[in-house]
């Protein structure tokens, strides 16, 4: 069965709550204030089910003291009934509430003409005149317009055929991203706890899901779930939500929030967008303080003005009628997505100054105000990328989006989880639109993360540049350390990004990744003096066999200059000509020639052992030399010692 979400707007006392009751025989009217003062102060709710189709409504107040309030029910409908009086025609909340809808670009919408009952033929038709009018060259100027009387029933059969058309010709909401809900109402009902209500936005919700409570990052289990009175164990995108949530309290949860997918959606404080400013608004200033409405949520925040979208005139403000870039930080944290929409209002005296878009939630931290800053908006705008729309089939603008946010991050990676939270797509558009950026060849897959080959490709280029700046500077090197080519090169670069570009670059055959990496092809280049000092230390230290001198001395006997000797003994080491055992170095050979000798023990004398007296006396050393080869033996399993002596294993 399909299903419509309705909001109800236009001025106070046109009408709109006895429209609905009349409908669906529920008074939306919920509060005792609101029944006795005879207005609509809060949201009310109601539903009605025909032609296989059921409706559900949302009444917003029409006092202009509630308009946040008006807000709130306004970000999850369908279609829109702009309710006008016939009796009083178009008024101040009228206009606003029209200019509302229009700036949240709710799809579609149906004029309804109120009070008929109190009107003659003429007023009818100047209020429809003026209806026509106010909605010119808008989404409602090929609206129905549909006169009724909510206390005689006269055009109500009408207005439902109008609303349960519209029904069958407005897209779905998409059940298949992640669900968020944003919530309008709390309340606790006793023996079941905490309920909210909301309209899913997207997604779907089932009974004992695990959800997210954000901006607050609760964990909670829905328990139990309602749509239009009756108990659901899944409901759809689109529908009017009450959810029995466990694991919070009704006190630590407040309108505004959101119920979400797990790690489906971020919360954020700063983010980039397009304002559209209403053409009998005052202008928005650079730096104004304003209040952002958004879904069920109100928050206060500061206005940075980028640069006019049409590039004509000053960034110091937006004037009534222009459409501009901007960056909003937010006092307190919000859930966005890239695609929303929102409204933006005067902080004192609260007055609709205008609506726009969110183009990037989660935008790097960097000047918004100069020629770069303007470019990426242009990038990342709808309007300024090749196939206009959001909603074009080949999802262009958001392929354009995602490629920036892929750029940016450069070596750090765009994880393509992101793509959901942070570009607005569903799980089916992340992968039409990862498979268009790679097979364009304009991302790589490197684990989990999404990077353009440009910054493989500069990194890889900085990386040869290191190798080959090290190989100069270092002749004796064999080579560039791992970690500290990591450090260097790749500080910002996510591991997984590294190891790729290393891998690369030993496939092209360019560099060999051992310990150490260098370049292929890369020779030591030993000076003569260098030359003669590893001669004259291999051969000293070979020709001492187990009883090596200290290479300070070999160094001074040869004539060599001491740091050149430092050079040359930290190369051998390297290439394992010698060997550290404590603090003695021994020729690689001795030591492979001691091994080879102290295993043979096992079978010449049948008992394989060998203690410390007996070590020193068969290869005629001091104490100094044979604990520290002892305990190499035993290091390198040849031995085991057992109380004071050896078993050769």
């Amino acid at each position: 069965m399909r299903s419509l979400v309705i909001g109800t707007a236009g001025h106070i006392d046109h009408g709109k709550s006895a429209l609905v009751r009349a409908l669906t025989g529920t008074d939306p009217d919920r509060l005792k204030e609101e029944k006795a003062r005879g207005i609509t102060i809060d949201l009310g709710f109601a539903h009605l089910e025909t032609d296989g189709v059921q409706l559900a409504f949302v009444d917003v107040p029409g006092h202009e003291r509630f308009v946040k309030n008006m807000l709130a029910g306004a970000g999850g409908i369908d279609l829109v009934m702009l309710v006008i009086a016939a009796d009083e025609s178009v008024m101040p909340q009228t206009r606003e509430h029209y200019q509302i809808c229009r700036l949240l670009q709710i799809p579609a919408g149906i004029v309804v003409l109120t009070k008929t009952d109190m009107a003659d033929a003429d007023m009818i038709e100047i209020a429809r005149m003026e209806a026509r009018e106010l909605t010119a060259g808008s989404f409602l100027s090929d609206a129905p317009v549909v006169a009724v009387s909510s206390k005689t029933g006269e055009g109500l059969g009408a207005l439902r055929r109008a609303l349960t058309a519209a029904a069958s010709t407005l897209p779905l909401r998409n059940d298949r991203g992640p669900a968020r809900m944003p919530i309008d109402r709390v309340f606790s009902v006793k023996g079941f706890g905490t309920v909210v209500t909301g309209t899913l936005v997207s997604g779907e919700l089932r009974a004992d899901q695990l959800l997210t409570l954000l901006p607050r990052g609760l964990e909670v289990k829905l328990r139990g779930l309602q749509v239009h009175g009756r108990g659901e164990t899944v409901a759809g995108a689109g529908r009017r939500v009450a959810a029995n949530v466990g694991g919070v309290d009704v006190s630590n949860v407040v309108r505004g929030d959101s119920l979400c997918t797990p790690g489906a959606f971020e919360t954020t404080r700063r983010f980039d967008a397009v304002v559209d400013v209403l053409s009998d608004a005052s202008g928005l200033k650079h730096g104004t303080r304003v209040r952002f409405h958004h879904g069920t949520s109100e928050v206060l925040g500061r206005v940075a003005v980028a640069g006019m979208r049409d590039g004509e005139g000053s960034a110091a403000e937006i004037r009534a009628g222009r459409s501009a870039f901007v960056r909003i930080r937010l006092e307190a944290p919000a859930v966005l997505t890239r695609g929303d929409r929102f409204i933006v209002r005067a902080y004192s005296p609260p007055a609709t100054i205008g609506g726009g878009v969110v183009l990037d939630p989660q935008p790097p931290r960097a000047a918004i105000r100069n020629v770069a800053g303007l470019a990426r908006y242009r990038r990342l705008d709808w309007k300024g990328a090749e196939g206009g729309s959001r909603t074009d089939g080949g999802l262009t603008g958001a392929r354009h989006a995602v490629l920036a946010f892929i750029e940016e991050r450069q070596g750090a990676g765009f994880s393509r989880y992101a793509m959901a939270s942070r570009a607005g797509l569903s799980p089916s558009e992340c992968d039409r639109v990862l498979e268009q950026l790679v097979s364009a060849g304009q991302a790589l897959v490197v684990g989990d993360l999404l990077v353009s080959p440009a910054s493989l490709t500069h990194l890889g280029a900085r990386l040869l540049s290191a190798l080959d700046a090290h190989h100069a500077a270092n002749a004796l090197s064999d080579g560039l350390p791992r970690e500290e080519a990591r450090e260097r090169i790749f500080g910002r670069a996510a591991p997984a990004v590294f190891e790729h570009v290393l891998a690369s670059l030993v496939a092209d055959g360019k560099i060999v990744d051992r310990e150490l990496l260098a370049l292929a092809g890369h020779r030591l280049s030993l000076s003569a003096e260098e030359a003669r000092a590893r001669q004259v230390i291999d051969d000293a230290l070979r020709d001492a066999g187990l009883a090596p001198p200290d290479v300070s001395v070999v160094a001074a006997v040869a004539r060599v200059d001491p740091d050149v000797a430092e050079r040359i003994m930290k190369l051998l080491l390297r290439q394992r000509i010698l060997v550290k055992v404590g603090a003695l170095l021994f020729h690689a050979d001795a030591l492979s020639a001691l091994k080879s000798e102290v295993r043979a023990l096992k079978t010449t004398d049948g008992q394989g052992r060998i203690d410390v007296a007996a070590f020193k006396q068969r290869y005629g050393m001091t104490r100094k030399y044979a604990i520290p080869l002892l305990e190499y033996l035993d290091r390198e399993r040849v031995t085991r010692r057992v109380g004071d002596s050896r078993v050769v294993l």
